[in-house]
């Protein structure tokens, strides 16, 4: 006899289509809630965050009583707030504007004014929160998202704890309480097991949802897709026939308004550990035995652990390259080196442009060399995965002096022209038995008539669920830790400044030879 759904259940009208694939064609609604955010004055929450929520809401897949609870140092009424979010949603929402969509969407919109280590300003949380449960239906489950420096996660949470606002019984039936945290999850390994205590000390493993975007975007999700649901390509994926892997995530524009935030950071810490780590592990894990989140996650931790990082400093520097962009001419225009930017110190050591080698000790990959970069300031913006298969043993087909006949390659571009292109070998038009690369080409812009949605309307989404398959465990957090850590404190220890690189090229020529040397080259996007 079947029993009657949770009441969770029931306002879930759909399970997330990568843990159960017989749902995937219905529509995830989330249940009675609210939203805290802490730092809903800064830039995440203006341009990526508070649009996201109004474009749920227009999409249908906020419940009518959603509620929204800015908390922030700003003397603000409820109305001023509304007022500062309709700004911010004029401005970055997706979807057109519309004025019932915002009525509905602004009725559960408040305010609290104060210190981030302000006691009489969680007391009157608590009472906006109550006051939303009895006028908006919330039903007291609440998330709250820190987009504050992690400095300040272990007060805030200790201040909700307080006021009694951070207990989850467990019950599904009963109300519940998560916390989002933004990267960057601590600065090295040791920082980020300190930081998760903190956490811990107050939410359960369960309730703690850490947010990195790049895994709330569509393309990257096709990953799962594009292995595991097409035959054509799993039988390749291996060492057998793949020859290396390259891994870029490139940025034409410089730092602009981060110093204080990127100074002591750099392009490891804020790109590789986080968003290129997520797609080697996309690239390179095992098929699981399910899309549920423990399955998934566990096959993605298997490939982190199993990357080889050397531990000899003349193996690190063989394997690494970085550098800082200088002052030069980019797109016709004259622009401003790393050292020169306001806010910076002139001798920061602090990388612009990183590229790494590593290895993965499996079967499946032993031998195969994955090429990890990321920069400032390169010739075009573009984040991609290139899987670059062997040569033919034996070329059949003359190919003209002077010019060197490419390899098979299959490239997943993340953003911003999203799809996939595939290269290989054509017989050229005419008598004679001339072969050329061409490319075959997927757009999602082309294919699909509706647009993807924002990384965060996907991730805010699933947090209001508690669907955590696209959010990194502990464990992640760590194993990348350890993949970079070596890299980052060798360049540390080393005297000067990172190689300095023309702005609007592909990086310092240390970055070129770190290929070379392997008799490859990097791709030009």
């Amino acid at each position: 006899m079947r029993s009657e759904p949770s009441r969770a259940q029931r306002w879930a009208t759909v399970s997330n289509p990568l843990r159960d694939p017989l749902d995937r064609r219905l529509t995830r609604i989330a249940g009675p809630s609210s939203l805290v955010l802490f730092g809903v004055t800064g830039d995440l929450a203006r341009k990526k965050l508070l649009p996201a929520m109004y474009d749920l809401a227009g999409r249908g897949l906020l419940p009518p009583g959603f509620s929204l609870v800015g908390f922030g140092r700003r003397e603000w009424s409820d109305a001023e707030f509304a007022e500062y979010v309709r700004a911010a949603v004029e401005a970055g929402a997706r979807t057109p504007f519309n004025e019932t969509v915002w009525q509905q969407f602004s009725g559960g919109l408040r305010f609290i004014a104060g210190a981030f280590d302000d006691d009489a300003a969680y007391e009157r949380l608590v009472e906006v929160l109550t006051e939303l449960e009895s006028s908006r239906g919330t039903r007291a489950n609440t998330a709250f998202y820190l987009s504050i420096p992690p400095s300040w996660f272990e007060e805030v949470c200790r201040q909700l704890a307080e006021v009694g606002l951070a207990e989850d019984s467990g019950d599904r039936d009963a109300a519940w309480r998560r916390v989002v945290i933004e990267k960057p999850f601590g600065h090295d390994l040791d920082s980020a097991r300190e930081l998760n205590k903190v956490i811990e000390r107050v939410f359960p493993p369960e309730s703690v949802f850490r947010i990195d975007h790049y895994l709330g975007k569509e393309t990257v999700q096709n990953i799962l897709a594009f292995r595991f649901a097409n035959r054509i390509f799993e039988p390749l994926w291996s060492a057998e026939h793949v020859d290396h892997v390259q891994i870029t995530m490139a940025e034409d524009i410089g730092i602009g308004g981060r110093a204080s935030y990127y100074d002591g950071v750099g392009a490891a810490r804020d790109v590789i550990q986080n968003h290129l780590l997520q797609l080697l592990a996309l690239t390179a894990m095992e098929e699981p035995l399910s899309f549920d989140a423990d399955h998934l996650r566990a096959e993605k931790e298997k490939i982190l652990a199993a990357v080889e990082v050397p531990s000899d400093p003349r193996e690190i520097e063989a394997a690494s390259a970085r550098g800082q962009y200088t002052s030069g001419w980019q797109g016709g225009e004259q622009v401003t080196g790393f050292l020169d930017e306001e806010g910076f110190n002139p001798a920061s050591t602090t990388e612009t442009y990183a590229a790494l080698k590593v290895g993965i000790r499996t079967r499946r990959w032993q031998g195969v060399p994955f090429y990890l970069r990321a920069g400032k300031r390169l010739g075009r913006r573009v984040t991609e995965i290139a899987v670059v298969f062997k040569r033919p043993p034996h070329l059949l087909f003359p190919v003209r002096p002077g010019e060197e006949f490419g390899q098979n390659v299959v490239v997943i571009r993340v953003q911003p022209d999203e799809g996939v292109t595939l290269r290989f070998a054509s017989k050229v038009p005419g008598t004679q038995s001339e072969v050329r690369d061409v490319t075959m080409d997927f757009g999602y812009g082309h294919a699909f008539t509706e647009d993807s949605p924002e990384a965060y309307e996907r991730l805010i989404l699933d947090v209001l669920l508690g669907e955590p398959p696209l959010f990194p465990r502990q464990a992640e957090v760590e194993l990348s830790w350890r993949i970079v850590d070596p890299f980052v404190k060798h360049w540390e220890s080393m005297p000067g400044q990172p190689e300095p690189y023309d702005p609007g090229s592909w990086g310092p020529p240390s970055a070129h030879d770190l290929l070379i040397r392997d008799g490859r080259q990097w791709r030009r996007p």
